[in-house]
């Protein structure tokens, strides 16, 4: 099967979508056509009329959850302290461990893209598994220069 990039994907996914659907969507489109308004000012129109829609709706959901379940909790999980520097650690003993790794070993990790791809993710693992341990004191430097901010909660009690 030959496969023209664009035109046979497009036409693909147009006649996989719902027909009413492609239908306002079409007309849609031509509306814009049709139209001689500015595309960018169209675009930042209708973003914005998704974006109060998405907020009145979020409204909506919150005042019926508060009406049954009393007011909504939001739960964010915070990483741990030293775990967004531990994982920058552990990406710059990746680059420094794929740089170090043999440039002619092909019989080990294969030819081509396939031999970049297992070559690239052996290099993550080694990263990885350096700055679990004490790494090269990145992780442990960058915690020292920035002390994790108060908690917001404990100040509230």
């Amino acid at each position: 099967m030959i496969v023209t990039a664009t035109p046979d994907l497009v036409l693909d996914v147009l006649e996989a979508a719902d027909p009413v659907t492609q239908r306002a969507a079409t007309a849609k489109l031509d509306a814009l056509k049709s139209s001689d308004a500015d595309f960018a000012a169209t675009m930042d129109a209708e973003a914005g009329k998704a974006a109060a829609t998405e907020q009145s709706a979020t409204k909506v959901s919150e005042a019926q959850s508060d009406a049954v379940n009393g007011a909504p909790v939001r739960v964010i999980k915070a990483p741990a302290s030293g775990e967004v520097y531990r994982k920058f650690e552990a990406f710059i003993l990746q680059t420094f461990v794929e740089t170090m790794l043999p440039k002619d070993s092909e019989e080990v990790f294969g030819k081509g893209t396939a031999g970049g791809v297992w070559k690239s993710m052996l290099a993550e693992q080694l990263g990885n598994q350096l700055a679990k341990g004490k790494g090269i004191g990145i992780a442990e430097r960058l915690a020292a220069a920035h002390p994790p901010a108060p908690n917001i909660a404990d100040k509230a009690g």
